[in-house]
């Protein structure tokens, strides 16, 4: 697996065994070291309502072609970070996600696998009250703090048949497996790949199962793909006009 991370204020790429870092012939314990957003996008490209269990749940049409919209990259944070819980708004959920992970500047993609480095976990925080209000989800989906990204990505992932569970507080509240997707991701990199350019680094957040729900201060939010590993967070008001915090839990291997 890839992973990017740091040590004393040097931030690298590197490959992670399940315990070690390894890098240009140097060798790492992971616990001895910082674990980053294992990439950073120049864009977000998220799909909503991408499992059929997930449309029903919130009361709204299967769609017949992707519905995407962006987060900016100035909401990507890395596992252990806290995810802040903005004054304006009064509800926010947890939604968790496989993320696609592009290797290449491209566009116009006929052959997905050349163009995907791997695969990662997402959670895509959404204020959902101001969703709601706006009508429209570019507010509610970019605060900063609500792209949380990692650990890992994962090169040999089969993403046709990959499990994924969001807990919170170590209480299970979202599990399912990414064949319930209406798109999947070959369709879903060419079809986005049509639209716009997809840089080095972009990550394609390919929707949420049923179970999304509230998060409060305070809580911890765990989103895992098994074979790529658990991204944790806590969630934190924000502050009064300080600048936000660097908190940075252990997170979970």
């Amino acid at each position: 697996m890839i992973g990017r991370f740091k040590v004393q204020e040097e931030v690298f790429f590197g490959t992670f065994d399940g315990k070690y870092v390894h890098r240009d012939g140097t060798t790492y314990d992971v616990a001895d070291i910082t674990v980053l957003a294992p990439t950073c996008p120049s864009k977000i490209v998220c799909v909503g309502l991408n499992y059929i269990d997930h449309a029903h749940e919130l009361d709204v049409q299967v769609p017949e072609k992707p519905v995407i919209f962006l987060k900016p990259s100035t909401s990507v944070i890395g596992p252990g970070e806290s995810i802040v819980f903005p004054a304006s708004s009064a509800r926010v959920d947890y939604e968790g996600e496989l993320g696609v992970v592009i290797s290449q500047r491209c566009k116009n993609v006929e052959n997905p696998a050349q163009v995907v480095l791997g695969y990662t976990c997402f959670n895509d925080v959404t204020a959902r009250d101001l969703q709601k209000e706006d009508g429209q989800w570019t507010r509610a989906k970019s605060f900063d703090t609500f792209a949380p990204i990692g650990p890992f990505i994962s090169t040999d992932l089969d993403p046709l048949n990959a499990e994924i569970m969001t807990r919170v507080n170590g209480r299970l509240r979202q599990s399912s497996n990414t064949r319930e997707l209406i798109f999947d991701v070959d369709f879903l990199v060419r079809f986005v790949s049509r639209i716009m350019t997809l840089e080095a680094g972009d990550v394609i957040a390919t929707g949420t199962p049923r179970g999304v729900g509230q998060l409060r201060s305070g809580d911890i939010v765990e989103v895992e793909i098994l074979g790529v590993g658990t991204l944790l967070n806590n969630v934190i008001n924000e502050p009064n006009g300080a600048l936000l915090p660097t908190n940075h839990l252990k997170p979970r291997l």
